[in-house]
């Protein structure tokens, strides 16, 4: 059981990043040494930001619940 939530927490860690890499740049930032400035022309849809929104949100969900079963499950193992 704990190796299945360590694996899911490996996995949500590595899509969380790659999520936040995915967002708009709201300012002069990481996101723009990267060619923010040419995806920025191009305007962007509000649709696929509020998704792109809504999927960290939930990825963000399951990693905190991983975080909070692992330090159970380790806690009533040791």
């Amino acid at each position: 059981m704990v190796i299945t939530f360590t694996v899911l927490l490996i996995a949500t860690s590595l899509l969380l990043i790659l999520l936040v890499l995915l967002h708009k740049g709201r300012g002069g930032g990481l996101s723009d040494m990267f060619g923010g400035g040419v995806s920025s022309g191009l305007g962007g849809s509000s649709v696929a930001e509020r998704n792109l929104d809504r999927i960290t949100i939930g990825a963000g969900v399951i990693w905190f619940a991983c975080i909070v079963a692992l330090g159970l499950l380790l806690k009533t193992q040791g």
